[in-house]
């Protein structure tokens, strides 16, 4: 008979030892793919809670099912604080992941069919702005700009020019591999030109908004949509803001329009994370992350490696790796072998495939949590250098070694008494 109150090693092992496997990879191994991070303990333990349990259709004060009280509370809680946080007027929790967002609020701003400009998915754009394989990519019509070959630079002048030409109902800024600061006035400015709405995807950057290291996208945008786990911190989902005139709007099109009952246990992780993201200790963290990757960049340039536009302003870096001889596939394979995580990513104007690309994407806001600094990334060019010249199982492995030793002096989630007994794996 099923012991509804046994507890996760007991009821299944099975999943229990797999959850202890991905947590030892991650404890062990140097995490730099750009759109992860380490969620608090806290933030966790929100997660896995009995909110899971509550269905609540609908917003605070205003649900198709009964026994919100107290589900109302904290999701109102994470409301504020997010408003709070990003000085909006509107603000809304519920969605389940940024896709989701930007699908949400693409309904919000422009018809099916009508037409949407956003950054090229090759260029640094995401896969959800519009590409041909994504669904945004087949209800809306999607036109892409680009960055400029030579500086690896948005040309706000090109853009205009574009969308003069295209008409755009909509424009996007934000993407998943843009180092730079984006000039959300001169967007705006371009939008109102042509009468389009403005929309900014700021997934990966949202933390350093917060944190006042990147300019604010809400004075400029109609709508800004987010993730909550990249630079933020949190658990792995979405969040919207919008001005005030658009916040019915906004609601709407994420309950009914495009999802059901929330997940309130997520969006108690999410007022945490964003109570956590109000504290000068989160403002400390961002800028050691921004730090981090300045340095990063740097240390890869002096090995002799091409970084996109020749810098950083943020948490990643786009890496060329055509001076080495390699593509992305070939690297991200080899580092994984010294337990170096990083993804391969297109360049601009890439010669490779999607599948096999010309680069990998490199970002310091995980081993940032972990409390690595300048020295430490110094020293993560030098193995990621060795392990990508050298290249030979000796290299790979003596890499891994100093990997272990190095993540070993950062611990990750250390065993700790819980009534959970979650995260226990040394």
């Amino acid at each position: 008979m099923l012991d509804h109150n046994a507890p996760l090693r007991e009821a299944d092992p099975v999943v229990a030892r797999l959850i202890d496997k991905e947590l030892r990879r991650q404890q062990h191994g140097l995490e730099l793919i750009a759109s992860e991070n380490f969620a608090s303990r806290a933030v966790i333990d929100a997660m896995g809670t009995p909110l899971t349990n509550k269905y609540a259709e609908g917003y605070p004060g205003k649900r198709y099912y009964g026994g919100c009280e107290v589900v109302d509370q904290v999701e109102q809680l994470a409301i504020d604080r997010l408003k709070q946080l990003f000085g909006a007027p509107h603000g809304n929790v519920q969605p389940h992941s940024g896709a989701q967002a930007n699908f949400a609020a693409f309904m919000v701003l422009l018809p099916p069919g009508g037409k949407l400009m956003g950054m090229s998915l090759p260029h640094g754009g995401h896969l959800s702005h519009g590409a041909a394989v994504n669904h945004s990519g087949r209800i809306w019509q999607a036109v892409h700009y680009g960055v400029d070959p030579s500086t690896g630079r948005i040309d706000y002048d090109q853009v205009r020019d574009q969308a003069l030409r295209e008409r755009p109902t909509l424009i996007i800024a934000g993407g998943s591999a843009y180092a730079r600061i984006i000039d959300f006035a001169a967007f705006r400015s371009i939008a109102d030109e042509i009468g389009a709405k403005f929309l900014v995807d700021m997934a990966h950057f949202a933390g350093l908004v917060a944190s006042g290291l990147y300019p604010s996208p809400v004075p400029h945008a109609h709508i800004v949509t987010s993730t909550t786990h990249k630079t933020l911190r949190g658990p792995r989902a979405g969040l919207i803001l919008s001005t005030a005139e658009l916040g019915k709007d906004v609601d709407k099109s994420v309950f009914p329009g495009t999802q059901g009952g929330p997940l309130e246990h997520v969006i108690a992780a999410k007022a945490v994370a964003f109570g956590e993201a109000l504290t000068e200790d989160f403002r400390a963290y961002s800028r050691q992350v921004v730090e981090n990757a300045r340095v990063l960049a740097e240390a890869m340039v002096d090995r002799g490696f091409a970084i996109v536009s020749g810098g950083t302003d943020t948490h990643l870096m786009l890496v060329d790796l055509r001076p080495k001889g390699l593509t992305g596939k070939e690297a991200e394979k080899l580092l994984g072998k010294a337990d170096i995580t990083v993804n391969k990513n297109t360049i601009p104007d890439d010669p490779q495939s999607p599948f096999v690309t010309s680069g990998i994407r490199l970002g310091t806001p995980a081993m940032t949590t972990r409390g690595m600094g300048t020295s430490e990334f110094r020293r993560i060019a030098q193995l990621i250098d060795e392990a990508l010249t050298q290249r030979d199982d000796a290299t790979l492995a003596r890499v891994a070694g100093e990997v272990h030793e190095m993540t070993g002096s950062f611990p990750l989630y250390p065993p700790v008494a819980s009534r959970h007994r979650t995260l226990q794996t040394a």
